[in-house]
């Protein structure tokens, strides 16, 4: 199936007269569980979003330090789990729409130590997506809708991951 030579039994099994290697059997699972994950995104995206993640942790242990692409990486990770069609770059008011909600989505870093975001309470936005990634790169995400955060006073509102 791979067009790999299969040099010992157990790189593969033997399947109606061809020998298929596990290297493509574990792709191929591999595709189902983006698919699962990512239901309304093209696999090929999907991995780019994985190879970008990779590239970053690598980064890190390599030098210690964080690339600063949390913003970029949270917003691709609600395209792809959520479906949102993010708005082009440089508009004002929101990030994207689902469905008919406005969406604007925040990202929490590993570096940032409080898990706390904030939002512009002039923004054009009904729910906010908060996206978390910690310290080995793992993804987590929260769907508040606006009226969650309150009324308040002053130009930010803020939302604390803890606060659930």
């Amino acid at each position: 199936m791979t067009g790999l030579p299969i040099s010992d039994p157990s790189d593969g099994i033997w399947d109606d007269g061809e020998w298929i290697s596990w290297q493509w059997i574990n792709g191929q699972l591999h595709e189902q569980d983006l698919k699962a994950e990512f239901p309304n995104t093209p696999v090929e995206f999907s991995k780019v979003f994985e190879e970008l993640v990779y590239y970053a942790a690598e980064y890190h242990r390599l030098t210690g330090r964080y690339l600063q692409i949390w913003g970029e990486l949270g917003e691709l990770y609600a395209e792809m789990k959520y479906g949102i069609k993010r708005h082009l770059p440089g508009m004002a008011g929101s990030d994207g729409r689902m469905g008919n909600d406005w969406i604007e989505i925040k990202t929490i870093s590993p570096e940032k130590t409080k898990g706390k975001v904030l939002v512009k309470r002039a923004g054009n936005f009904n729910k906010l997506l908060v996206v978390k990634i910690d310290e080995n790169f793992q993804f987590e995400s929260r769907l508040i809708d606006r009226k969650k955060l309150g009324k308040g006073k002053g130009k930010n509102a803020s939302y604390s991951w803890d606060a659930v």
